[in-house]
């Protein structure tokens, strides 16, 4: 049996090994027709063929155009020109080089100045202190998160979906808005002065609903020039003018984005930000068990303690001569009244814990909001309907009362003026 693509005793002459991994190179589908892009570097061209290398802050590439690929180069690409390309890795075993066949190269242009700006704003929100501020803790246990983003998107079914997972029943509100597009920046920073005003109390109160304590902002994954909204210098400024914290939550890995560096934390995806502000319900309730254990393990711990040092105090007492028993008898008094008040506040403080955590996780039960004159209207699957879009005309709909359930038939659908 083969171990692997050579199996020999003696060493492996040099030659062989080269072509072996050119081979490995040319047969993996990552290697071959991959998009790149970088700064073109020393440009030349030779017998026909152009020479370049395509380079970025992190790395770079040694790149070929043959003169019989046929392919027709814009004359503006240059030395120092951003430029997208696509091409299939290859190692030329004679020399040992692993260079880029290119099959197409096109200038970022449009791209590029995009790019310009968008530095220039990271230096202007440096300079001021912006990415420098103390960043807003996330709530340990939120009441009420909002999110921006698509309403139609994956990535927000995915969001609500490990929110149900993670705390069944916790109040969030979605705010959609157009993540790309010209009208992108407009809606993000609508949406998020939303959010803002939801984070009031008093505008809270008026809605019968906890204040906004957390928001997330993001979107799934798409290229540079469908997440440049997130880019933009009024979408940042909104997202620094926030009250609560902000988790910028945009589906990428290849770059930074200016919402992440102005936000209070950065998720990897939606579903990553879920996961980072939303704590796991069971988890949680583990955690009470086991504090309440612990409390209870460390108050028998230490009366244990102090009742070893009574008793030891009670003997030294019984021995001891006629001039130290007022002393001991001043010890063993303030020792027990010191055990008496030690164990009273460690009680005290532990119940103190419980109480509000107990109050925490019951505040965000929905049983909570329906016993105040609310109703929560379902599907047939169990899906809350919170739209009269979500509502068919004779569809068939569970409406949850807090002392039971009823079954109900649309028949009318009347939406609000303004929105007819």
């Amino acid at each position: 049996m083969s171990s692997g693509p050579h199996t020999t005793t003696g060493p492996l002459p040099i030659g062989q090994f080269v072509k072996l991994v050119q081979s490995t190179v040319k047969q993996d589908p990552l290697f071959q027709h991959q998009a790149l892009r970088g700064e073109v570097s020393q440009w030349k061209i030779h017998n026909g063929n152009i020479y370049f290398k395509l380079r970025d802050n992190d790395g770079q590439l040694d790149c070929v155009i043959w003169r019989n690929a046929r392919l027709t180069v814009d004359p503006s690409i240059k030395e120092g020109t951003e430029a997208v390309v696509i091409g299939s890795l290859d190692l030329w075993p004679k020399r040992g080089n692993l260079q880029l066949v290119v099959q197409r190269i096109e200038p970022v242009r449009t791209l590029g100045a995009l790019e310009e700006a968008k530095r220039a704003l990271i230096e202007s929100l440096k300079q001021e202190g912006a990415l420098d501020r103390p960043r807003m803790a996330l709530p340990g246990m939120p009441k009420h998160v909002a999110i921006v983003t698509g309403t139609e998107s994956a990535a927000l079914s995915d969001m609500k979906r490990l929110i149900s997972n993670r705390w069944p029943g916790l109040r969030t509100t979605v705010i959609g808005v157009l993540v790309q597009g010209d009208r992108a920046v407009n809606e993000l920073v609508r949406g998020l002065a939303v959010t803002r005003a939801l984070s009031r109390t008093d505008v809270a109160d008026r809605l019968g609903l906890p204040p906004v304590d957390a928001v997330i902002v993001g979107r799934g994954g798409g290229s540079v020039e469908d997440l440049w909204a997130f880019n933009l210098e009024p979408v940042a400024r909104a997202i620094l003018a926030s009250p609560v914290p902000i988790i910028s939550a945009v589906g990428h890995e290849q770059d930074v984005l200016v919402s992440d560096l102005v936000a209070d934390a950065r998720a990897s995806t939606p579903s990553n930000a879920v996961e980072i502000l939303i704590p796991d319900r069971h988890s949680v309730m583990m955690m009470l068990d086991d504090a309440d254990m612990r409390m209870g393990e460390a108050v028998m711990r230490r009366f244990g303690e102090l009742r070893q040092r009574l008793m030891l105090l009670t003997t030294q007492l019984k021995h001891a001569p006629g001039k130290g028993v007022f002393r001991a008898k001043e010890q063993l008094t303030g020792l027990a009244n010191r055990m008496n008040r030690s164990a009273e506040h460690s009680i005290s403080m532990q119940q103190q814990r419980l109480a509000r955590l107990e109050a925490t996780l019951a505040a965000s039960h929905p049983h909570r909001v329906l016993e105040r004159g609310y109703t929560m209207v379902q599907n047939d699957d169990g899906d809350v309907l919170t739209t009269l879009a979500s509502l068919q005309q004779g569809q068939t709909v569970n409406l949850q009362f807090a002392d039971g359930r009823a079954a109900a038939d649309v028949h009318t659908i009347e939406p609000k003026e303004e929105d007819k």
